[in-house]
C-alpha cells in the first residue's frame, strides 16, 4: 500500500495508530517458557510411560502425545480453512483480524512435524497405537484387504511387516500441501501490505480455488489414517467430515479466544468490534452444530447397519468411556447451543471467549474419546491410578503449551492488522443486521 494511501486510511480510521495494533518490541518472551514447558511436559509423559510402575503403558504416553498433536492439528486446519474460505469468497469483514488467523494457521507446518515422531516410533516398534502394523505380522481377513491402503501391495501374514511405504507417501503428501498452502497465502498477504493494487490477493484467491479441494482431500485422508486407521477393522465415509467439523469449530473459537485476550490488553480497539465477534460467534453456532449433525449421523447409520467391524468402535467406548461420550453430547452440542445461540453472548467478547475456551477444551476431549480407549482396548478392565490421569494431562497439556507459546511469541512479533489489505475498509465499516 502506497504511503498516501496508508495516510489517508489512517486519517480516518485513527484506531489503527501504532500502539492499538502492534506490541512494543521485545514482547511476548513468556511464550518461549511456556513452549518450554510444553517440552518438559512431554518428556515427563514419556519417561513415565517407558519407565513408570506396571499400570502406565509406553503405549499411553504415545497416544496422550498423539491426542494433543492431533487436536492441535485440527486447530491450525481450521485456521487454514478460514484462510481459504475468506479469500475465496472476497469476504471483507475478516480483514481486521485476517493476520491472526494466519498466526495460528502458521503452526500447521510445525506440528504437522510433530506427527512424525509417532509414525516413526510405531514403524520401529511394530505398531502400539496402529494395530494394522501389529496384525500385519501374523495376518488377518480384513487386513489383507485393505494392505494396499497401508503397505502399498506388500503381504501380510508371513511373520513380518511389509514397510507401510504408500501410508508414509501419503503423510508425506499432507505435509507438502499444508505447508504450502499456508506459506503461499501468508506471504501473498506480507506481499498486499506494500502492493499498490490488490494483485497479491487476485492470487491468493486464485491458489484458494484449488486449495480449497486439496484442504478438503488431505484433510480427510489425514484423519482416515491418523485416527480411524487406529482400529483398522472400523470403518466410517463420514469420518474426515467429522474432523473437519471439529477443527473448523476449534479453529473458529482459537481465533475467537486470541482476539478476546488481545482486546483484553487494549489493542485492536474500535478495529475488533462487537460486529467481529458476532459473526464468529455465529461461526462457533454453526460448526456445533455442524458437528453434531455430522457426529449423530454417523452413530445412526452405524447403529442402523449394525455390521460388527462397525458397531464395536462405540460399543466399547459406550462400556468403558460412557461418561465421555455423555460430556461430548453435553458439552460439544447441547451447552455451546443453548449459550451461544443469545446475540449477547455472541456481542460479548468477555463471554464468547469464555466459550472458546470451553470449545478448545471439549474438541480436545473429543480428540481423547477417539484416542484414549485404543489403549487398553485388548484387556478386559483398563487399568486406573493417579499416574495413569497424570500421563494423560502431562502428553495433552505439552503439546497445547508448545502451540500455546508459539502464538505467543508470533502474535507480538508484527502488527496485528494487515494494514494493506485491499477490504480493509469494508472490514472496519462492518455492521451486523441480523
Amino acid at each position: 500500500m502506497s504511503q498516501a494511501m496508508s495516510n489517508s486510511i489512517l486519517s480516518r480510521f485513527p484506531q489503527l495508530r501504532g500502539e492499538n495494533i502492534s506490541f512494543a518490541p521485545g514482547s511476548g518472551g513468556l511464550g518461549r517458557v511456556v513452549m518450554g514447558a510444553g517440552v518438559i511436559a512431554i518428556a515427563a509423559c514419556g519417561l513415565i510411560g517407558y519407565f513408570g510402575p506396571a499400570d502406565v503403558h509406553a503405549k499411553q504416553a504415545l497416544a496422550a502425545y498423539h491426542i494433543g498433536v492431533m487436536a492441535v492439528m485440527a486447530m491450525c486446519l481450521g485456521a487454514l480453512f478460514l484462510m481459504l474460505v475468506f479469500h475465496l469468497t472476497q469476504a471483507g469483514w475478516p480483514s481486521p483480524f485476517r493476520r491472526q488467523i494466519e498466526n495460528i494457521a502458521g503452526f500447521l507446518p510445525i506440528v504437522y512435524a510433530m506427527v512424525w515422531p509417532t509414525i516413526i516410533a510405531e514403524i520401529m516398534v511394530g505398531g502400539r497405537l496402529f494395530q494394522w502394523l501389529t496384525d500385519a505380522k501374523d495376518g488377518n481377513y480384513l487386513l489383507n484387504h485393505k494392505s494396499f491402503w497401508f503397505f502399498g501391495g506388500g503381504e501380510v501374514g508371513h511373520g513380518s511387516i511389509p514397510f507401510p511405504t504408500f501410508f508414509l507417501v501419503r503423510a508425506v503428501l499432507y505435509g507438502l500441501i499444508w505447508t504450502y498452502l499456508v506459506t503461499r497465502l501468508t506471504s501473498l498477504s506480507r506481499e498486499q501490505d506494500t502492493a499498490t493494487d490488490a494483485t497479491p490477493f487476485r492470487h491468493a484467491r486464485f491458489t484458494s480455488a484449488w486449495g480449497m479441494l486439496l484442504f478438503a482431500l488431505s484433510t480427510a485422508f489425514a484423519a482416515f489414517d491418523w485416527l480411524m486407521s487406529l482400529d483398522y477393522k472400523f470403518f466410517s465415509t463420514m469420518w474426515g467430515v467429522y474432523y473437519f467439523a471439529g477443527a473448523a469449530f476449534s479453529g473458529s473459537a482459537l481465533t475467537v479466544l486470541i482476539l478476546a485476550v488481545l482486546r483484553g490488553k487494549g489493542k485492536l480497539e474500535g478495529v475488533v468490534t462487537h460486529e467481529h465477534f458476532h459473526d464468529l460467534g455465529k461461526l462457533m453456532f454453526s460448526f456445533t452444530v455442524f458437528w453434531a449433525y455430522i457426529a449423530f449421523s454417523q452413530y445412526f447409520l452405524i447403529w442402523y447397519s449394525n455390521i460388527p467391524e462397525e458397531t464395536a468402535f462405540f460399543l466399547y467406548r459406550s462400556n468403558y468411556w460412557a461418561w465421555l461420550g455423555i460430556l461430548l453430547m453435553l458439552g460439544h452440542f447441547i451447552v455451546p447451543f443453548l449459550i451461544i445461540i443469545f446475540r449477547g453472548v455472541k456481542r460479548n467478547p468477555r463471554l464468547l471467549g469464555a466459550m472458546a475456551v470451553w470449545a478448545i477444551f471439549i474438541h480436545i476431549m473429543d480428540i481423547y474419546w477417539i484416542v484414549r480407549p485404543m489403549v487398553y482396548s485388548q484387556m478386559p478392565d483398563p487399568p486406573h491410578g493417579p499416574l495413569v490421569g497424570l500421563t494423560d494431562v502431562l502428553g495433552i497439556t505439552g503439546v497445547v503449551a508448545i502451540f500455546a507459546g508459539y502464538l505467543i511469541v508470533r502474535i507480538p512479533s508484527r502488527e496485528l492488522v494487515g494494514v494493506g489489505d485491499p477490504y480493509l475498509v469494508e472490514g472496519l465499516e462492518h455492521k451486523n443486521y441480523v
